[in-house]
C-alpha cells in the first residue's frame, strides 16, 4: 500500500484550512441561479463539485459545516471515522465509519447533511486515508464555517470528547 506522502505528491494535494490535504478535481461548468436555490445560498452555485481529500493520524478534518449535502467516498488507506453533530437538529452525535470492510460496519460512502457540524479522523491505529468528497450544490468557501471549540462545547456539552479531539485551539 502506498503511503500518504505518495498520494499527496501523486495527486498534487495542498493543505486544507480544516486540516488534511485536498485538490478540487471537478467543478460543473453550469450554475444554479440563487433564486432557484434555498435561501441559505446568497449567490449562484455550481451544480456540483468534487475533491480528493487526504487525512492522516496527525492531520484530522476539524469540525466544520457547509450549506450543501456532502457525499464522502473511500478510495485508499485506512478507515475514517466521521463525527456528525446535529444532523437531525436534536444535538445528537452520529459516528459513521468510511471504508471498504462491511464486516467492520464500514461503508464506502457516507452522506453528511447540509448544515451539520462534522469532522473526520483516521480510525486508530491507521496512518492515512484518501477519500473523495462530492458537494451539491457545489462547494463555495463562502458556505464554509470552521467550528470554534468553545462555541461547540457550549452548544453540545455531552459531546466534549469528540469536540476536543476534532477542533484546534
Amino acid at each position: 500500500m502506498n503511503d500518504a506522502a505518495f498520494w499527496i505528491d501523486r495527486l498534487d494535494l495542498r493543505p486544507h484550512p480544516e486540516g488534511g490535504y485536498f485538490r478540487e478535481t471537478y467543478r460543473a461548468a453550469e450554475h444554479v441561479d440563487a433564486a432557484a436555490l434555498p435561501s441559505r445560498f446568497p449567490a449562484p452555485r455550481s451544480f456540483s463539485t468534487a475533491v480528493y481529500f487526504l487525512i492522516t493520524a496527525d492531520a484530522f478534518s476539524a469540525f466544520h459545516r457547509i450549506r450543501s449535502d456532502e457525499l464522502w467516498h473511500f478510495y485508499a488507506g485506512d478507515a475514517v471515522t466521521l463525527a456528525i453533530l446535529d444532523a437531525g437538529g436534536e444535538g445528537q452525535l452520529i459516528t459513521a465509519s468510511l471504508g471498504c470492510d462491511p464486516a467492520r460496519d464500514q461503508m464506502p460512502q457516507v452522506v453528511v447533511p447540509a448544515g451539520a457540524w462534522f469532522g473526520a479522523e483516521v480510525a486508530p491505529p491507521g496512518k492515512f486515508a484518501l477519500v473523495g468528497c462530492t458537494v451539491a450544490p457545489g462547494f463555495d468557501f463562502a458556505d464554509f464555517e470552521l467550528g470554534e471549540r468553545g462555541a461547540l462545547l457550549e452548544r453540545y456539552p455531552p459531546h466534549r470528547g469528540a469536540i476536543e479531539r476534532l477542533t484546534r485551539v
